[in-house]
């Protein structure tokens, strides 16, 4: 879908259609009042007749209004002015967006960007509009014989701003959005892939591919010789039971001379069976998408080179498959890690933390800003915070505020959760330094703990995005969060 910004009067605007909000009791949007006065109240009689009261996510679509120039006029029902934010403005275009794809216009002019977001700027509402209507438009049908595409799609969306003045930051907004819309869909497309297609060898031909097509970016790719001559045991043996070999995927993004980078660590299982410790065959399928954390690295270097950020940032993707067979890693047995601490593996399944662990001391040799880690790491977080909202553990309080400040930028939740010495003491093993697992209680602070002891050195974060990555039953798929999360959080950084 191509995007593009400019001012202008709604009734003069020659397109296939021109959408414009309604408002709780029919209250008519700047643009709906042009129309109607244009119109001779054409849209006000419908309302004052109860074709559409204003509820968010309502539409109506009118045809050849007269005295306006476009086709179709899409009216579309805003809710409460009082009660208008980030979510119910995600809401109102989607609905939008939703509408415009079945009516068989191929183009629009969208005033919802005029509409009065609490505490946002034109700048956000282009920026979020467009990825609103990506994600709407998005569909996963590479295995398809039928790609399942309305026959007439909206193929252009004009964005409207205030005045000829705010064209600049509109464009701006636009190529924005853009690169991030692109990020999350690349993130939706690697975790939608079958896992007998997306393996840690296909991950790595995605990262070579993308590197070639961005001047700043780079990409190595160690095999497992190389991480078995690093000392990455705990990796290594998460991948012991695969006939498929482990990859370590570290890309390098230089937009700045002379200052450390930040980095990202993605947590990329390309399939979990759970090992030995195998999982129940209930949904198993859905666990293509444990490689979720990568697909939002890739997904973020993409949107980062894409705007050609002025900022360094490394990429590392610890890339494996989970497999029971006879060389598998067994409950009890006893690995050490590249930092030189001994872990006993409990639980097969808790693989996660075992290959973050090694990539996370990788990244002390780049001497980082921040180190933030995403994972699909533990079921306990659904439990925890449902499929809305991502958890985050840091240890340090500065790094988990701007992280927060990037969450309501981006509309990409996440939420604190504590962690203290208490929760550590769970993961005592009488054989080895730490066990893999600190038991039922508190999964999603244990598994952290965990990771903890690997980033004492550093400004570290940790995301478990286990309940946000994907959605399951009927509309399974990827969600590509936390790409735009972020996404913001390197934006803010460039400030």
């Amino acid at each position: 879908m191509d995007f593009i910004v400019k001012s202008g009067h709604p009734e003069k605007q020659r397109s296939a259609c021109v959408v414009v909000g309604i408002s709780k009791n029919r209250r008519l949007s700047s643009a709906a009042e042009r129309l109607d006065e244009a119109s001779d109240g054409y849209i006000s009689n419908l309302l004052r007749r109860g074709d559409l009261d204003g509820d968010v996510e309502q539409t109506l679509l009118l045809h050849n209004v007269e005295n306006t120039l476009c086709d179709r006029v899409l009216l579309v029902g805003c809710g409460r002015d009082r009660d208008l934010d980030e979510r119910q403005f995600h809401k109102i275009n989607s609905a939008a967006v939703k509408a415009l794809q079945s009516c068989g216009a191929t183009e629009a002019v969208s005033y919802l960007t005029e509409l009065n977001v609490k505490g946002r700027d034109s700048y956000w509402k282009v920026r979020q509009t467009i990825e609103t209507a990506q994600s709407v438009a998005y569909r996963f049908s590479d295995y398809k014989t039928s790609n399942g595409q309305p026959k007439r799609p909206l193929r252009k969306l004009i964005l409207t701003v205030p005045g000829r003045r705010d064209l600049a930051m509109g464009e701006q907004a636009v190529s924005d959005g853009i690169a991030i819309a692109n990020g999350v869909e690349l993130a939706k497309n690697l975790g939608n892939h079958p896992a007998n297609v997306c393996t840690p060898s296909y991950l790595e031909q995605e990262a070579i591919a993308l590197a070639k097509r961005h001047r700043n970016l780079t990409v190595e790719v160690l095999n497992e010789d190389k991480m078995a001559k690093l000392g990455m045991g705990a990796l290594l043996s998460v991948s012991r039971g695969s006939n498929e070999p482990a990859k370590l995927i570290v890309f390098q993004y230089k937009g700045k001379k002379k200052e450390a980078p930040h980095v990202l660590v993605g947590k990329g299982v390309t399939f979990d069976t759970g090992g030995i410790s195998i999982k129940p065959a209930a949904a198993m399928d859905e666990m293509k998408y444990d490689m979720c954390g990568a697909a939002s690295v890739l997904g973020t270097i993409s949107a980062v080179a894409d705007m050609k950020l002025p900022v360094n940032l490394i990429g590392i993707i610890p890339a494996v498959e989970n497999m029971p067979s006879g060389s598998a890693s067994k409950p009890g047995d006893i690995v050490t890690s590249m930092s030189g601490q001994t872990i006993e593996i409990l639980n097969t399944d808790a693989e996660g933390r075992l290959i973050l662990c090694d990539a996370l001391s990788y990244a002390e040799r780049f001497e980082p800003i921040s180190v933030i880690d995403i994972a699909t790491l533990t079921g306990a977080c659904l439990v925890a915070l449902g499929h809305h909202i991502s958890a985050v553990i840091s240890n340090n309080s500065t790094l988990t505020n701007e992280l927060m400040h990037a969450s309501k930028i981006s509309n990409d939740k996440i939420w604190e959760l504590p962690m203290n010495e208490d929760y550590n003491e769970q993961l005592n093993s009488p054989f080895a330094d730490m066990a893999n697992i600190g038991g039922r209680t508190a999964g999603t602070i244990t598994a952290a703990c965990f990771l903890s002891r690997f980033t004492k050195k550093m400004r570290w974060a940790h995301l478990d995005i286990a309940g946000t990555a994907w959605v399951g039953g009927h509309h399974k798929g990827a969600t590509g969060r936390p790409v735009p999360l972020l996404t913001q959080y390197i934006m803010d950084r460039c400030e």
